[in-house]
């Protein structure tokens, strides 16, 4: 009605009549999930032996020591093992 967009644990509903209004994504349901997974882990083996030269980023960090990791592997590349 409002637009607005809630999330159940980092922005949940106001109002239990808000609550009562919400409805879930399809895509978000936990068979849709599922498959999305089983596709994700039955190719990232060969993108990983595709793209050996690639580097693991952890994302799960501040923007900017993100930001300065990617730049530093761009800059100044470790060395590779051959």
């Amino acid at each position: 009605v409002t637009g607005e967009r809630y999330h159940t644990t980092f922005r949940p509903a106001p109002t239990p009549e808000i609550q009562a209004r919400l409805r879930q994504n399809p895509k978000d349901e936990e068979e849709n999930i599922e498959k999305r997974l089983e596709v994700y882990y039955s190719n990232v083996k060969a993108l990983e032996d595709f793209y050996q030269d690639a580097f693991y980023v952890n994302a799960d960090q501040d923007p900017y020591v993100v930001f300065e990791f990617i730049e530093s592997c761009i800059i100044k590349p470790l060395p590779c093992k051959k």
